[in-house]
């Protein structure tokens, strides 16, 4: 059963527990480890699909910037 906190594939946002830092990317394709290095998490592919993705392990928050593409690769 999902965390009632959860919405889809990202964490709803909490106030002083998610971080609150946007990422503006210029790719629909964007892939996340948490950075850190082995302190991060897996290497995950997120898709925007709209404006914004939040990352499930990590609450990164990547927003397609003005004007980007779209992907139409594999």
């Amino acid at each position: 059963m999902r965390d009632p906190q959860m919405t889809g594939y990202g964490p709803k946002l909490t106030p002083g527990v998610t971080p609150e830092e946007l990422h503006t990317v210029h790719s629909r394709t964007v892939p996340c480890d948490g950075g850190g290095g082995a302190l991060g998490h897996p290497l995950v592919m997120l898709r925007i699909e709209h404006d914004q993705v939040t990352c499930p392990y990590c609450s990164r928050t990547y927003v397609l910037a003005e004007g980007a593409h779209d992907d139409h690769g594999h």
